[in-house]
């Protein structure tokens, strides 16, 4: 029985994510960078306004803390484990389709993240909410779409974001040289966690702030050493990559035609799932930064995409740069775990302590957003009892047997997310085109917006 339904899941997860959701999110990144004038060449720009002289506006958190939030929501271990199948799928050519699809989405992200500062709202204690769920009900006045986008987040953040990272946790201490007990791990970190939520955001936003800067050193240092001991194969790694992105994988079989389309689909796939542009989840802790405008703090947003795809393509280059090193034909049977073996035991605790980290820093993201969902369905009085009830799955999380039903479930509903959220960056595309305009063509990025932000009742 659960075997069927675990199958059953998987179908209805690989229709969505590889024919439905590459498709429409391909197309929505698409439309966005050509109708923004490619927003994307302001990127040295955006990174700029990570750290503004001073909070012009209204908010919660800076800039910057909002940004690692949706940094460590976005860089989870599919940055490492999911890039290895996309490679052993469709071949290391799909790392550069990967690469493509990632600079495409930081349009989407942009957008939606703009979305997010036009329509966030606030409570009469100042508490300020926002993302997909309110630019639904407020900008395109349709709040069932709203209410579907806040339940499949919630149902998301507990899978995606809360028992599969949990368990990966886990399951990477006790498999590594350390071998630490999956109750050890889950009562460490139930601690940890709980920890970290009485804080709320601004607790989430410091841990990020910290964690995320860190774990990404400790994988480049992984990956960098890696790459120093097989230095001689890094040109021919990149050459693979350019050449099977059009011409395929001989590991995939059949005509080259139909491998070139795998090899897209995998790198595609894989990079909208790891940067998440487009799916919603990002913009719910955009929208409680303090900046001038909207335009400010959606070119701020737009560059998580390119930090992740940065971590996914390191994690593509090393990968196919170690197994050419080793002689292997292809990367069908060959991980990063692999690779760091390679270095013997300091390999394994790199990659430890980074699967770890990854997983820790998700965990922390979503929980925020499940949050912010279950409040808009139900107003404050769910915040508490959400967080107790989060606590006590990443314990379950780490010690439950391992399920693919749990992945699969987490994926569908994750993907789900995506649907009312393009909807809504599309219906309202023609704000945020004037507001791109207004703010950045006509040289107004510094100007503050003084539009009050709403203050609404609590819901009851």
């Amino acid at each position: 029985m659960i075997e069927t339904i675990s199958d059953i899941l998987q179908h209805i997860r690989d229709f969505l994510w590889n024919y439905i959701l590459v498709f429409i999110l391909l197309g929505t990144h698409l439309y966005l960078t050509f109708a923004l004038k490619v927003p994307q060449r302001h990127l040295l720009k955006s990174i700029r306004y990570y750290f503004p002289k001073k909070d012009k506006s209204s908010g919660e958190i800076s800039q910057f803390s909002a940004l690692m939030v949706s940094l460590a929501s976005n860089v989870g271990v599919g940055n490492i484990t999911g890039v290895a199948v996309a490679v052993a799928m469709g071949g290391p050519g799909a790392i550069f389709w990967l690469i493509i699809t990632g600079f495409l989405g930081m349009s989407t992200r942009y957008a939606e993240s703009l979305l997010a500062i036009r329509y966030r709202v606030q409570d009469k204690d100042g508490n300020i909410s926002g993302g997909p769920m309110y630019a639904l009900e407020r900008g395109m006045k349709c709040k069932w779409l709203a209410v579907l986008f806040a339940i499949f987040t919630a149902i998301a953040a507990f899978g995606i974001g809360n028992i599969v990272q949990a368990h990966t946790i886990a399951k990477t201490l006790t498999e590594s040289t350390l071998n630490i007990p999956a109750t050890v791990t889950g009562g460490v970190l139930t601690l940890l966690v709980a920890g970290v939520l009485i804080g709320g955001l601004k607790g989430i936003s410091r841990a990020c702030s910290a964690l995320v800067p860190t774990m990404a050193l400790i994988y480049l240092l992984g990956c960098g050493i890696l790459l120093a001991v097989n230095y001689a194969y890094i040109g021919p790694a990149f050459a693979l990559i350019f050449e099977q992105a059009f011409t395929g994988s001989a590991a995939t079989g059949g005509v080259v035609g139909s491998a070139i389309i795998l090899a897209m689909r995998e790198g595609a796939s894989r990079s909208l799932f790891a940067t998440e542009a487009g799916l919603g989840s990002a913009p719910i802790v955009s929208a409680a930064v303090k900046t001038a405008n909207p335009v400010q703090q959606a070119l701020v947003a737009y560059t998580a995409p390119f930090w992740t795809v940065i971590i996914c393509t390191l994690t593509g280059v090393t990968l196919t740069t170690v197994f050419t090193a080793e002689g292997h034909a292809d990367a069908a049977n060959f991980d990063m775990l692999d690779a760091f073996n390679t270095l013997g035991g300091i390999g394994s605790i790199l990659l430890t302590i980074s699967l770890s980290a990854f997983a820790i820093s998700t965990l922390l993201g979503w929980s925020y957003f499940g949050e912010k969902s279950l409040e808009y369905l139900g107003g404050r009085k769910l915040i508490t009892p959400y967080r107790a009830l989060w606590v006590v799955a990443v314990f379950v999380g780490c010690v439950i047997p391992e399920s693919s039903i749990a992945w699969n479930f987490s994926d569908v509903a994750n993907g789900l997310m995506a649907i009312p959220n393009l909807i809504c960056v599309l219906v309202l595309s023609g704000l945020i085109i004037k507001e791109t305009r207004y703010y950045l063509k006509d040289n107004n990025l510094d100007k503050v917006d003084t539009s009050e932000i709403p203050v609404i009742d609590e819901k009851k």
